[in-house]
């Protein structure tokens, strides 16, 4: 039987992740959507919301069949602990793990056909003395992937990252030839099959200003990354750089390429969340299934008042369904 359903984690309790999936549901927006979590801590989010919600077992919709809004299909985790808007507490950390490795192995097994993951909060995972650096870095070890790579997409920009979660410091000695050119196979590969485009056209970031300009502001980009980038064009990966980060992010670099591979997390992703904030998408690329996620935080101060925005959540969603859709499609381009 083939999956047709998606499967949505939302993330830390006390977060925004419960106040999302409620009004996204009020909205009619999770009918192909089972969602992973506490069911007593839906309700009570949605009563401190005042939205009137009905909470489903999977089993109370009939196989294709699709939920009225304000119903919510629920496969059911229970937290150890009680929640409180705004204030995480590490009993409730486990929790947090578990529905994502309940929502990663029904992907892998057929049960879903994709996941996606609202924001966690991985500094109070990591107070439970459980290591956490992120969702990317979890389900790759989840799934025994050795490689991943971290992509946002907002409308047709996409931004890929050699390095995630490092300090700044640690970045240089973390850009190696071996890492650029595993992302760069990864990406060409994602590229091609996810999103069907025949031949992927990439741009890629120096690392320093002015892509070290001829080595006079550092010379990574003359003994690591040129040559990287030159043995994987070599190898038929169509792709520019390195180039000056200022520059490429400009129009008439963009609208040439398909994606953006930028050295670290803070080079390339404050000029996707500028262009796309509200609508952007985490995307993990190297998966052996599809995860989506927002592109923000728990945003505590927010959780239970109401006024989240629910956009780059349902951005996430229907990048799940467009990205299953396209898996049937003939390539384009």
């Amino acid at each position: 039987m083939v999956a047709k359903r998606l499967a949505l984690t939302p993330g830390e309790p006390a977060g925004v992740g419960p106040d999302l999936v409620i009004e996204l549901a009020r909205r009619g927006s999770l009918g192909d959507t089972t969602v992973l979590c506490d069911p007593d801590l839906l309700a009570e989010r949605a009563h401190t919301l005042g939205v009137p919600i009905e909470i489903l077992a999977p089993d109370d919709i009939p196989p294709g069949s699709q939920p009225e809004p304000g119903r919510i299909i629920v496969e059911p985790e229970a937290a150890p602990g009680p929640v409180r808007p705004g204030i995480p507490d590490p009993v409730n950390a486990e929790y947090v793990l578990r529905t994502l490795r309940r929502a990663a192995t029904g992907c892998m097994n057929g049960e879903y056909l994709a996941m996606i993951t609202g924001p966690v909060q991985k500094s109070v995972i990591n107070e439970a003395g459980i290591p956490f650096t992120g969702h990317t870095e979890f389900l790759a070890k989840l799934s025994g992937v050795p490689e991943v790579v971290m992509l946002l997409a907002a409308d047709t920009l996409r931004v890929a990252l050699v390095t995630t979660h490092l300090p700044l410091a640690r970045v240089p000695a973390a850009i190696t030839a071996p890492r650029i050119r595993i992302t760069l196979d990864i990406l060409d590969r994602a590229l091609r099959e996810n999103w069907k485009i025949a031949r992927p056209h990439i741009l890629v970031a120096g690392l320093n200003p002015h892509a070290g300009e001829q080595g006079h502001l550092g010379r990574e980009e003359l003994d690591i990354i040129g040559p990287a980038l030159e043995a994987a064009r070599k190898d038929g990966i169509d792709l520019e750089g390195p180039l000056p980060a200022d520059t490429l992010f400009t129009p008439p670099y963009l609208e040439r390429a398909d994606a953006v591979l930028a050295m670290y997390h803070d080079q390339g992703l404050p000029v996707l969340k500028h262009a796309g904030f509200g609508r952007a998408v985490n995307i993990t690329l190297g998966l052996p299934f599809l995860r989506t996620s927002v592109d923000h935080g728990t945003a505590l101060p927010l959780a239970g008042s109401g006024r989240a925005d629910p956009g780059s959540l349902q951005a996430a969603l229907d990048a799940a369904r467009a990205l299953a859709a396209l898996q049937e499609d003939a390539p384009r381009r």
